[in-house]
């Protein structure tokens, strides 16, 4: 009996190219929608009413005459105004190397297993930390009137070296030491706070190691804290910087007292003058606060896993997206 044609195959040979089944044909790419961002109108029209305000703020700052923008270029950069930085200047360097070592004591001595050491402790930052720093101001420059000398011996004995207060007590010596005491006791707990967020862990692993207790401290324990510790003591000398301007009660003419002086030579000019005395701060205050970003930047390394950009870094990032946003405009 014959088989059809085509239904019948011989054993050992090949079906025919029609019996074979085909792959499927790949789906075909959907068609490219563009996406649009969400439309956010309160953000644009609180952005509106913000840089509105702004441009009054700046407007009346600029256009009214009573703040003198001609007096306050006279007045910028007198020789009278930049001597009373420099003694700003002075105070403040001098005020946060000696309150930091003193806060860094008090700290170590607040930590101290000793109990004589952390009760000194505790009541020197309790003492310093609730007497205005005026008060202690004015009672050091006045501290020639309770002890006319100093001197240095026996304790409760005879004194072997004797010395003059009066001729001791300069006026930026009464500034530097009185700002000194009140910064140590505020340093001291911003030092003690970051030694106590570095984990536990790191001191026994130190200790395990059998590292000398100071080489702990200072290769160990110290740098870690001082992660928390830079931001913080940052914004004690931002703080130290304005209240150097309280030296002035106590004759030493930093740039507020220059500026006082000035004012009350100058009646007329007290606005601009004050204006100068502001825009000084600020441009201090400025140049500290960028100093603070890269002390914590270079501190902040092995605890995050990219340092955060420069501002360099930024503004060239910022010019890279807008060049390659152009160029996909100008492709599209």
């Amino acid at each position: 009996m014959s088989e059809s044609p085509g239904t019948a195959v011989a054993p050992g040979s090949a079906p025919p190219a029609e019996a074979i089944p085909r792959p499927a044909a790949p789906p075909k790419p959907p068609a490219a929608q563009r996406v649009l961002p969400l439309r956010r109108p309160g953000r644009w029209i609180i952005t509106a009413a913000v840089l509105v305000l702004v441009a009054q703020v700046v407007h009346g700052l600029v256009t009214n005459p009573f703040y003198q923008w001609d007096r306050f270029e006279y007045w910028f950069l007198r020789p009278t105004i930049l001597d009373g930085l420099l003694v700003t200047l002075q105070v403040t360097a001098y005020s946060a190397v000696l309150g930091l070592l003193g806060g860094v004591l008090l700290a170590l001595a607040r930590l101290s297993p000793n109990p004589v050491l952390r009760t000194v402790s505790w009541v020197y930052t309790w003492l310093f930390r609730s007497v205005p720093l005026i008060v202690v101001l004015l009672f050091l420059y006045n501290f020639s009137a309770l002890y006319q000398t100093l001197s240095l011996g026996v304790p409760f004995g005879p004194a072997f070296f004797t010395f003059d207060e009066s001729r001791l007590a300069t006026d930026m010596a009464v500034a530097v030491v009185g700002l000194s005491l009140n910064e140590a006791a505020y340093a001291s707990e911003v030092v003690r706070g970051g030694l106590l967020s570095v984990d536990q862990g790191q001191h026994e692993a130190a200790a395990a190691l059998g590292l000398p207790k100071r080489y702990q401290f200072a290769r160990i324990v110290f740098p870690q804290a001082l992660r928390s510790i830079v931001p913080n003591y940052v914004n004690q000398l931002i703080g130290l910087v304005k209240a150097t301007s309280l030296v002035f009660y106590v004759s030493l003419l930093d740039l507020f007292g220059a500026v006082q002086s000035m004012g009350s030579t100058y009646p007329g000019d007290i606005v601009p003058l004050l204006l100068v005395a502001t825009a000084w701060y600020l441009i201090l205050t400025s140049v500290v606060s960028v100093i603070q970003f890269y002390v914590e930047r270079h501190y902040s390394r092995g605890a995050l896993r990219t340092l955060p950009p420069t501002p360099l870094q930024k503004v060239r990032d910022g010019l890279g997206e807008l060049r390659a946003r152009a160029k996909r405009e100008t492709a599209t």
